[in-house]
């Protein structure tokens, strides 16, 4: 009976968790967030008829595509370099280059070691928001920050 149990927590202990992550942004490390979404890849098609042949159609690879990373974190009240670098990027026009900055969610095993990484390049602040202010219910404030980027790589640490 010990021995099936334990080799049920072995077969489970394969597999990683999602809640236990860690996120940098360019120098600053591990920056706490409660979500992380958007890490997605998806390569684009294009559909072409083949003349003479309407029954059929080519499926031809046009390039990639990804959504933005979005990291959600409950609401700061100190001003941070983060807020800053997002009203920065958001209001400041377009008169000066934004400041682009490489973001990294790395995904942790129970130890706390790195198992997976992903590094967004190129990233910069495209929406910010704040959870919406209910009189009527006592949650958390969370704020949103929406980041373009221009491509990502994915790498196994193990």
């Amino acid at each position: 009976m010990e021995d099936n149990q334990k080799s049920k927590e072995e077969k489970v202990g394969k597999y990683p968790v999602g809640f236990y992550f860690s996120v940098s942004l360019g120098d600053e490390l591990n920056v706490d967030f409660q979500e992380v979404s958007g890490i997605s890849k998806e390569l684009n098609v294009e559909d072409i008829v083949g003349g003479g042949e309407n029954q059929y159609k080519y499926r031809l690879p046009t390039g990639s595509s990804s959504k933005n990373l979005v990291l959600k974190r409950a609401l700061v009240l100190d001003t941070s370099s983060l807020l800053t670098w997002c009203v920065d990027s958001i209001d400041g026009g377009l008169s000066k280059p934004i400041t682009t900055k490489d973001i990294s969610v790395n995904l942790l095993d129970k130890n706390g070691i790195v198992s997976m990484k992903w590094v967004f390049y190129k990233a910069y602040p495209v929406k910010y928001s704040v959870s919406d202010l209910k009189s009527q219910q006592s949650e958390i404030l969370i704020e949103s920050i929406e980041l373009a980027y221009t491509y990502f790589t994915i790498s196994p640490v193990s």
